[in-house]
């Protein structure tokens, strides 16, 4: 499986809350649900077809507990509830053992051999949403196949950025890019190697 993870960012690299605040998950910041208020049905209808289209997912504990309790409950959602809920979906976790949510599997000791094997076991797409720590440390780790950054109109000036200001360099591939009415851009890139310098 190729392994792609797709966030939603501000310009300023932030991942964070972007459905809205969560003190007991963002325990100060205040400034959630940014995505929120760029109402935009084109670039919802096409991260709904990404969450579509994976064959599983990929998912850090916290985020996997938040949509377990939203999405695994919700089948009037618009479709985001059902694309997760009947893929599988693998969670990372050194301290969960067992999960009640239908199709999930828990991964946790050597994580990186752990995610080549899922990687090496079927064809197709393995899509991490969400959790912006594990999409660190998978880029960090080399795991990555693809990168599907959706970028909103934006600035919000505090908040955890996807990528951090110092470490491992790649360079990247576009493979595809769109531009929705209020000024969402979708970019997607193959990565792999290491950038040219002057």
């Amino acid at each position: 499986m190729k392994l792609t993870i797709s966030l939603q960012v501000t310009v300023d690299g932030v991942a964070q809350a972007n459905g809205g605040n969560n003190e007991e998950l963002d325990p100060g910041f205040t400034r959630g649900g940014w995505a929120i208020g760029v109402g935009d049905t084109e670039a919802g209808r096409y991260i709904l077809d990404t969450w579509r289209r994976p064959d599983a997912f990929l998912l850090g504990r916290s985020t996997f507990d938040l949509f377990a309790t939203y999405w695994g409950a919700r089948s009037d959602d618009g479709g985001f509830g059902e694309a997760i809920s009947s893929k599988p979906k693998y969670v990372v976790s050194n301290t969960l053992t067992e999960t009640t949510w239908e199709h999930s599997t828990v991964i946790s000791g050597d994580l990186a051999a752990r995610i080549r094997e899922v990687k090496a076991g079927a064809d197709g797409e393995l899509l991490l949403v969400g959790s912006v720590a594990l999409a660190r440390w998978l880029l960090e780790n080399e795991l990555v196949d693809e990168l599907n950054m959706i970028q909103f109109p934006v600035i919000v000036g505090q908040g955890e950025s996807f990528l951090p200001r110092t470490g491992r360099d790649f360079a990247l591939d576009l493979r595809d890019s769109r531009v929705f009415p209020s000024g969402i851009v979708a970019l997607n890139y193959a990565v792999g190697g290491r950038p040219q310098y002057a």
